[in-house]
């Protein structure tokens, strides 16, 4: 490893303060008890007198407000040996006009004490130069450990960047370690052979890209991507956030952006790694902050300035990562500047299930584990929620006492990440369990029932912690990357069936369809405001995506008369797949009833055990006449 990168021991404050304390203890344990065995004892001034007509008092001295005086200490070896021991006491000044007197008649040496005169020189070095110039130089100790432990350049400092900087042996990771994005490892692999061999490039007039922007949703593994690439290329990899560079101090961000680029061209080649690139590089207003320029946007001119600048050939790669593409500045993203936008969408079935075994390599599990079954259930998921499922499989098994991770643990794992744990101690009438029953079956009998529909996997009415009685997993035989208007329209007829049920068969509403109902709006929505399904409207995009890997959240792009009528469309969509659901239901009731006995008994029936009920023939109540 290259020393010049590796992590720096400090020696913190504290291990200062503990001289400074190691000192005071050494002061008291041996400079105090000497000035101890001199101490004087005060004493009344009666006392005094005692000691003095008593014939104990050798030698007075006075002075204006204390009368400070040795006296003998009578002792038992002293009676024997006829030696005496003296001590030193001290009492208050009194007037009193016999005091001389006394003294005489006692034959007592005394004196009178004179103030002693202080130089003005002496005064000033000890009362102002001395204190001054102490902490002076502990101010400069304390700054000089302040210096160090915030790197070289004192106070300016402030304006380094805190890049935290690996080489290939501390990144850890390599492409090896990075599953389900194989389009972008494929795209970023030429950065690592340019790196790797430069002057195959270079022979025919390429250049290196000088960034590269990495966009996906949260979790897909985008900062796990770029460490993989400074693995690969085994070149130093610099690291930082985006907020690391806004500060309160204006000019700060600046600052440090010219300190992470003359640090970069200083260890060429290496690869710089920018997080959350959008909290920099969003999109400049005029008008914004003092002067019309914010902080903000000075540090993104100087990242703009800086990337301009430097020589791409000397084998300088800038990866940013970012989840909001669409709020960056347009001159962050012209050629020259990030030349490439590498795509990390959410992974694919065989992506999900790549990376299900890359994370259970760790784990101990069971021979045979079906990893596809379980990317099947978990389409839409990120890499980052695929290894909590793994984490959470392996914390199930221990929990139960098991030594192995089994394929039950991983398909609860998937419920606990989607729906939450099981509410294991809660209180539930038979009641709620009953319409809970009903309200499932009515999704799985309708999905049944219906052409195009996911099968159905598993049905319960355990309760869970995000507050559902109870919900019915459906799970596709093979990915889809298209959904066609009958597919999404069979979606809304299931997701109304389970309302269906309630009024089928308790002729009531309740709140447990509430999930269901705001799934179908959107969907019927979407329909018609962005997939061009509807007679009315046609291929009309009615609605734009913001924050695409943030949620997708759509806002209406239409007059006020346009929008409502998509609102009577959308309420009309809904009304027609209810009264579907309703009309399968209704010529299904004696299976209704069947399969709602069975699952409330249960609590939880599997998909296949939900199909072997639904193709039992029906029980033959016919011949019982008397």
């Amino acid at each position: 490893m290259n020393p010049e990168f590796g992590p720096k021991k400090k020696r913190s404050v504290i291990f200062y303060y503990l001289i400074v304390l190691a000192v005071i203890v050494a002061i008291n344990l041996f400079l105090v008890p000497v000035l101890n065995s001199q101490k004087k004892v005060t004493v009344t001034y009666s006392d005094f007198l005692d000691m003095l007509n008593g014939g104990l008092v050798r030698e007075v001295q006075l002075s204006d407000n204390a009368i400070r005086f040795t006296a003998a200490l009578p002792s038992d070896s002293a009676k024997q040996t006829g030696a005496e021991t003296l001590g030193l006491f001290e009492t208050g000044r009194i007037e009193d006009p016999n005091l001389i007197s006394l003294l005489y008649s006692k034959k007592v040496a005394f004196a009178q004490l004179i103030p002693e005169e202080v130089s003005p020189i002496l005064s000033l070095l000890l009362y102002w130069v001395l204190p001054l110039v102490f902490f002076v130089v502990i101010g400069h100790f304390l700054m000089k450990n302040i210096t160090k432990n915030m790197g070289d350049g004192g106070v300016m400092s402030f304006g380094k960047s805190n890049a935290k900087v690996y080489v290939a042996a501390q990144t850890g990771k390599s492409f090896a370690d990075v599953a389900g994005e194989d389009e972008a490892k494929a795209a970023l692999q030429e950065i690592v052979d340019f790196l790797h061999d430069p002057d195959k490039y270079k022979q025919i007039g390429a250049r290196l890209p000088k960034g590269a922007l990495l966009v996906g949703p949260p979790g897909t593994g985008k900062t796990l991507l770029a460490r993989a690439v400074a693995g690969e290329a085994n070149v130093p990899f610099f690291s930082i956030s985006g907020s690391e560079f806004v500060e309160m101090f204006v000019g700060m961000g600046a600052a440090r952006v010219r300190d992470l680029f003359k640090q970069a061209q200083e260890k060429a080649p290496c690869i710089v790694f920018i997080d959350e690139i959008d909290a920099i590089g969003g999109k400049r207003e005029g008008g914004v902050g003092i002067g019309g320029n914010d902080e903000r946007e000075q540090t993104l001119n100087q990242l703009l300035t800086e990337m301009d600048g430097f020589d791409g050939s000397k084998g300088v790669v800038i990866l940013a990562a970012t989840n909001r593409p669409e709020s960056l500045d347009k001159a962050l993203l012209r050629p020259g500047r990030f030349d490439r936008r590498i795509p990390v969408e959410l992974p694919d079935l065989a992506g999900r299930e790549a990376i299900l075994r890359v994370h259970a390599k760790d784990v101990r599990t069971e021979e045979g584990l079906d990893f596809r079954a379980i990317a099947l259930a978990t389409s839409g998921t990120s890499g980052a929620e695929l290894a909590n499922i793994i984490n959470e499989g392996a914390l199930l098994a221990v929990k139960e006492g098991r030594d192995r991770v089994s394929q039950r643990d991983l398909e609860e794992a998937i419920e606990t990440v989607l729906a939450g744990y099981q509410r294991k101690n809660a209180v539930i009438s038979q009641k709620e369990k009953e319409i809970a029953s009903y309200h499932e079956i009515g999704h799985a009998l309708v999905a049944a029932m219906q052409k195009n529909s996911a099968p159905v996997h598993k049905i319960t009415i355990i309760p869970r912690t995000s507050g559902a009685l109870g919900y019915t997993m459906q799970v596709d035989e093979d990915e889809h990357y298209l959904m066609s208007r009958e597919e999404l329209f069979n979606k809304i007829t299931t997701l109304t069936a389970g309302r269906a049920a309630e009024e089928l068969v308790f002729h009531q509403m309740t709140s447990g369809a509430a999930n269901d109902i705001e799934q179908a709006t959107k969907l019927a929505r979407t329909m018609i405001t962005r997939l061009g399904m509807s007679d009315q409207f046609g291929m009309t995009a009615l609605s734009v995506v913001q924050n695409a890997y943030l949620g997708g959240d759509a806002s209406l792009a239409c007059s006020e008369q346009t929008a409502a009528r998509i609102d009577q469309e959308v309420v009309d969509l809904i009304a027609k797949a209810h009264g579907i659901a309703t009309e399968i239901l209704q010529r299904n009731e004696p299976m209704l009833h069947r399969l709602a006995a069975c699952l409330l008994e249960r609590e939880t029936i599997t998909g296949e055990e939900f199909m072997q009920i639904l193709n039992e023939p029906a029980p033959d109540t016919a011949g019982q006449d008397t």
